[in-house]
């Protein structure tokens, strides 16, 4: 079983005792980033977020993302754009309300024949979207990413512990193109990007699918792997672990500084 988490900080969850799968709109990803790792790292339930968009443009970097490498530190501190590095891998993104945000937070043994490692995940999760954008595009997994035909609109990270892992995707339902300003070019990029600038490699997936209808196929093709059940939960009002610590954290103005600073010597 699944529980399901979509939206605001009011938003839903659907579950049940023991597993999680959850539905929401516009949540802080400072925020959801605290939710999923508290319950990859506290919780035995099955878990699946949906997050429809956040409202503030966040770049969000992987565990090891290193600011003076990724990102145009001068833009990023002049309009004041949050950074987040969050607690599992990948590359970077910046997000908004144009991003739909789905991650699965399983128990090892959660799906039959799927193992606790990153690729094992991930051609399960291909095969799951795979159910999702059928006859839609040329969709595929290259490399770690989803793709139409050679185009990006789905990228992945993953944290595996001991028992449980989590594979969460930022998928680009729509893009601001002045907001790509704020990141470098990766030197480490996938092959098939032939050295394409930010616009040239992603596409947008409103051109394929209307919003509403991903999500709803999203559900269905998590409802043939899982048992679903509803479970409400007002993120808000929910108690604090001050024991838990979070690996998750929000780059300071000073971390910043330092960063470009760094980048003179």
């Amino acid at each position: 079983m699944v529980t399901m988490i979509q939206g605001l900080p009011e938003a839903s969850v659907t579950g049940a005792p023991g597993n999680d799968d959850s539905v929401i709109e516009d949540l802080d990803q400072f925020q959801q980033l605290h939710l999923e790792e508290k319950l990859l790292r506290t919780s035995s339930d099955n878990c699946c977020i949906i997050n429809d968009g956040t409202n503030a443009a966040t770049i969000v970097m992987g565990m090891s993302g290193k600011p003076s490498e990724l990102l145009e530190l001068g833009h990023v501190l002049q309009d004041q754009i949050p950074v987040i590095r969050r607690f599992t891998g990948g590359g970077t993104v910046i997000v908004d309300h144009g991003t739909i945000f789905i991650s699965l937070i399983c128990n090892k043994d959660a799906v039959p024949g799927v193992l606790p490692y990153p690729r094992s995940i991930m051609s399960w999760s291909s095969l799951l979207y795979n159910e999702v954008f059928q006859g839609i595009g040329d969709f595929q997994l290259r490399e770690n990413d989803y793709v139409f035909g050679n185009h990006k609109f789905g990228g992945n990270a993953q944290s595996i512990t001991k028992n449980r892992w989590i594979h969460h995707t930022s998928f680009l339902w729509d893009y601001e193109a002045k907001n790509m300003a704020y990141l470098k070019l990766p030197s480490r990029a996938p092959e098939y990007r032939l050295a394409r600038s930010h616009t040239g490699f992603v596409c947008r997936m409103k051109d394929y699918m209307p919003r509403t209808v991903f999500i709803a196929k999203t559900v269905k093709a998590i409802e043939n792997c899982f048992t679903v059940e509803p479970l409400n939960l007002d993120i808000d009002a929910a108690p604090r672990d001050t024991e838990f610590l979070h690996s998750t954290s929000l780059l300071t103005k000073q971390e910043l500084e330092v960063a470009r600073a760094s980048m003179h010597k």
